[in-house]
């Protein structure tokens, strides 16, 4: 199990960033969140087996149609709570 926080910068709010990621995450059956942040980048928590997480990751590299990413700052979380699913939270 690994656990990323991940912090994504550039053009990455109003561009249906989140719900992408939530659809995205979801499919690789990963757990977690996203969310806008006030100085315009978008923060993420993705939690699973390490093949998804990577793919994940990937993702959050790219961005859906629309994006333009800047780059991705990330941390390995320590282990917490187990997570239930991929959600989209309200900064």
């Amino acid at each position: 199990m690994r656990r990323l926080h991940c912090w994504v910068s550039g053009r990455v709010q109003g561009v249906w960033f989140r719900g992408a990621t939530q659809q995205r995450m979801r499919e690789l059956g990963l757990r977690g969140w996203v969310r806008n942040l006030a100085d315009g980048r978008v923060e993420a928590l993705l939690e699973g087996d390490d093949a998804a997480v990577e793919r994940g990751l990937e993702f959050l590299r790219s961005g859906p149609p629309g994006a333009c990413v800047a780059g991705v700052e990330v941390r390995e979380a320590d282990a917490g709570e187990p997570l239930a699913a991929f959600e989209i939270r309200r900064g």
